[in-house]
């Protein structure tokens, strides 16, 4: 069970806690609704991850959670689960029950889904969604027919539904950030996040998650938290059990040929490969095309119809190869994902552990290959090497 730290070890910048290392507890221990132990088990989930057993059981019981944890262990499913199973209906008065915020419209695409899922057999129970680039008058009208107990979305988006006094979040209970460094590190979307968070009341419980979390991410969500169970793992430990990392000097004209290469030797079941601009990616994917390789393309610049289309084909295996931009690096769920490819280095460490994190998820077995080609590359590269 998580330490909780002192007073003294705060001020010391002595951070110190504990992350489990054994399935020591199953969902049925957890006390949780027979509906969403139903839902669970339907899922095929046997056995909760460690940060599941380390945190659901603070986070269903309203205590603020900070939690950093690797990629693919699950801490989605640690503040759905613990929302669904605190959600009580009031038909008298429908309200805003759980706000979460998400960095991206993927993400938030994602994220509701799963309350759909995990709650498949509360029906009681209401989630909506909001987020840029999809019919504003749509969106109010289906908030006007019917609030939603869990609304889902995009700070921006929030954000101007809640100054167009669209939604009302005063009698909300929990706030939650998905990908929280991300957003607070962001300086437009932390002053979304402020003015949503302003709108709130001060009794929510906040709950927080990242696979990197920085320290100044770190002092931002203590300082909207009410002393929080902090869960968290050392940066040493940050890499995927069963990932293995493989990196290639290339130089930059050989690149494609050495990626065209690698796709014809190597089995995969779905592979991602990211770059650097969207302008890369569309061309990149023309290429693999051409060369008879089932890929698709993803970057921020496509409409959100096409974006969340070829989203969906990809999660649902009807293509093999995704060629991306950062837009997929961070939380993206792709269940079937066992090889990533850095076609263009990473901007950072904590980039390149998210974007090998969509590989070897949940204990499974994955590759992540990295090409090096420039000197710039190496300088990163090299701070990637003794960070992991």
């Amino acid at each position: 069970m998580p330490r909780r730290q002192t007073k003294t070890q705060r001020k010391k910048g002595a951070f110190r806690g504990s992350y489990a290392g054994a399935n020591t507890i199953s969902f049925k221990d957890m006390l949780l609704k027979e509906p969403i132990l139903r839902a669970i088990s339907e899922c095929g989930f046997e056995h909760p991850s460690e940060v599941q057993q380390s945190a659901i059981s603070f986070a269903m019981v309203g205590q603020d959670m900070i939690v950093q944890a690797k990629s693919g262990m699950g801490k989605t499913a640690v503040f759905v689960i613990a929302s669904l199973q605190q959600i009580e209906i009031d038909e008298d008065e429908p309200a805003i029950d759980t706000l979460v915020l998400c960095h991206s419209r993927e993400m938030a695409f994602q994220v509701h889904g799963e309350f759909e899922r995990l709650g498949k057999y509360l029906p009681e129970i209401k989630s909506g969604v909001l987020y840029g680039g999809v019919n504003f008058a749509e969106q109010k009208a289906d908030l006007e027919k019917e609030i939603p107990h869990i609304l889902v979305g995009t700070p921006g988006r929030i954000q101007h539904f809640l100054k167009a006094g669209l939604i009302k979040l005063d009698s909300l209970k929990r706030m939650i950030l998905d990908e929280c460094d991300d957003m607070l590190e962001d300086k437009s979307m932390r002053r979304q996040i402020q003015d949503i968070f302003k709108a709130t009341p001060s009794t929510k419980q906040m709950m927080m998650c990242s696979a990197t979390i920085g320290s100044n991410a770190r002092k931002i969500c203590r300082q909207i938290s009410n002393m929080a169970e902090e869960i968290f793992i050392d940066d040493s430990k940050l890499t995927l059990h069963g990932l293995q990392q493989h990196y290639i000097d290339v130089d930059e004209k050989e690149k494609i040929k050495q990626l065209t290469t690698l796709l014809d030797k190597i089995d995969f079941n779905q592979v991602m490969i990211f770059v650097k601009s969207k302008e890369r990616t569309t061309a990149l994917n023309k290429i693999l095309q051409e060369s008879s390789f089932p890929s698709i393309f993803l970057h921020g610049g496509l409409t959100q119809e096409e974006r969340l289309e070829r989203y969906r084909k990809f999660k649902e295996f009807e293509a093999r190869v995704l060629v991306s931009t950062n837009l997929c690096g961070r939380g993206v769920d792709m269940e079937k994902v066992n090889i990533v490819i850095n076609f263009d280095m990473p901007r950072t460490s904590n980039d390149y552990l998210h974007r090998v994190g969509r590989a070897g998820r949940f204990g499974t077995k994955g590759m992540a290959i990295t090409f090096v080609s420039s000197e710039k590359d190496k300088e990163t590269f090299e701070e990637i090497q003794s960070r992991f």
